[in-house]
């Protein structure tokens, strides 16, 4: 589980990121969780954007693809959803304590 004080700081970090993958009509799947674990190895950070014709709540498919991928959900923000998992190989977010 993240802090508070670390979820403001990816939060900080995320801002100038853009969106990476997008959640159509199809929602979640199990290809689209494939290829966000595959991402997020490398990344670590990563935000998911959720398109208008998404019939779900984002904050449902944010908790959904983090329990998934087995990432953490840092922040759903309107349409816009931060996910965050510590990469094994890549390291490069040093969070703070």
């Amino acid at each position: 589980m993240l802090t508070g004080k670390q979820k403001r700081y990816l939060r900080s970090l995320a801002h100038h990121l853009d969106p990476v993958f997008q959640v159509g009509k199809g929602g979640v799947n199990e290809h689209l969780i494939r290829h966000i674990e595959e991402a997020i190895e490398k990344r670590e950070l990563m935000k998911v954007s959720v398109l208008n014709n998404c019939a779900e709540d984002p904050k449902e498919i944010g908790s959904e693809l983090a329990e998934q991928s087995g990432s953490e959900l840092v922040q759903v923000i309107g349409k816009t959803i931060i996910l965050y998992k510590e990469s094994r190989d890549n390291k490069t977010i040093e969070l703070p304590r």
